[in-house]
């Protein structure tokens, strides 16, 4: 930006910044050599002297606060967030990657594996399979907490490859079978228990979890297509694996998304009218296809099209004289937001949970404080 004499500077407004200070306020300049202007100034007095108030009022950020999604499936999301700072942004990936709670194998009681994979390797491969079950119909399972139908899921998997069936076979997750009634593996007992009782199971399921009306209607599953193991000739797997609550900053496998992420928003300005041979050339320099070119009155101009799509890589600027022509710039209150949810829960639901959860964490610290 060219600097400016501060005789020249034009007369402002009361309680206005000058267009070259609003703009490092808020946009991060993006130079050929490295972004400058990349701080967020949030001193209440930072403008004092121009008669300008720099504090956070609650009335503004209510007005220019917007969520606007762009797309939506049921694996991911992409939404933009409009008025906030950073800070909020990074508290959002972090609680929807560490402290949204899901369902993940927890314990698995393998009674006979001949697979060539080992048992706490087949174990770590089940604990990672999504289970497609909201976490909100479960409780949390403490170490003193007996596993019932209010804190735990039971899968059964049963797979062999006869002998001669002269072919290998896949085991996937979707042969996992889901176990309403809690676990079919006893318990070991003494020799002098008494017979006419009821045998104990590592569950205790007072009643089936079809009978719940979550479940009647819905039965669990898992996320199907997932190898597990190959097996040959006579192998066999025959196991049972328990689900329980938990979140991903315990591990990993609680984790309900395989990533979110946040950019700022980019912005693309063209300086100079760039036309004829400039324009064709910067249009090939940008590998996103950022720019486009469009014929006003015979002659060739290069033009934005695709601003959203700038990974910013500096490559249209990266030959000397192209900075005077082209600006790029980041929004630093615009934040375009992604996550892709590994199928246990909707992406939408999960950033739901993830705003519940701050506005949890906010209220507690307004008591400690009170």
């Amino acid at each position: 930006m060219p600097k400016v004499p501060l005789w020249d500077l034009p007369e402002l407004p009361k309680n206005e910044l000058p267009d070259h200070l609003q703009q490092q306020k808020t946009r991060v300049f993006c130079n050929n050599d490295a972004p400058t202007h990349t701080e967020n100034i949030t001193f209440s007095g930072a403008y004092a002297a121009m008669g300008v108030d720099n504090s956070v009022r609650l009335n503004e950020f209510r007005k220019n606060f917007k969520v606007d999604i762009i797309k939506m499936n049921d694996e991911d999301m992409e939404f933009d967030l409009i008025g906030i700072d950073a800070s909020i942004a990074n508290a959002f990936r972090r609680i929807l990657i560490s402290e949204v709670p899901t369902m993940a194998i927890e314990k698995v009681l393998i009674q006979y594996s001949s697979s060539v994979v080992q048992d706490e390797v087949l174990a770590h491969r089940l604990g990672l399979i999504p289970i497609k079950v909201d976490p909100r119909l479960f409780d949390y399972m403490s170490e003193n907490d007996v596993p019932n139908e209010k804190n735990c899921i039971v899968f059964d998997l049963h797979f062999k490859n006869e002998k001669g069936s002269g072919e290998r076979r896949t085991v996937y997750s979707h042969d996992l079978k889901w176990l309403p009634s809690g676990s079919q593996y006893l318990l070991p007992t003494e020799s002098t228990a008494d017979p006419s009782s009821k045998p104990k199971t590592y569950t205790s399921f007072t009643s089936s979890q079809e009978s719940l009306p979550e479940f009647s209607e819905n039965p669990i599953t898992v996320m199907p297509n997932i190898i597990l193991s190959k097996l040959g000739p006579g192998q066999e797997i025959e196991l049972e694996a328990h689900a329980v609550k938990g979140m991903g900053k315990t591990h990993a496998k609680w984790s309900p998304v395989a990533t979110a992420w946040y950019r700022m928003l980019p912005e693309v300005i063209l300086l100079k009218d760039i036309e004829g041979e400039d324009a064709q050339k910067l249009v090939k320099k940008c590998p996103v296809n950022v720019f486009d070119i469009e014929d006003i009155g015979g002659k060739q101009r290069a033009t934005v099209a695709r601003p959203r799509a700038c990974t910013l890589c500096r490559e249209c600027i990266r030959e000397p004289g192209w900075e005077e022509k082209v600006a790029l710039r980041r929004v630093k209150d615009h934040f375009i937001f992604t996550i892709e949810s590994t199928g246990a829960l909707p992406p939408e639901v999960l950033f739901t949970e993830a705003v519940k959860i701050l506005e949890d964490k906010c209220e507690s610290v307004i008591t400690e404080l009170s």
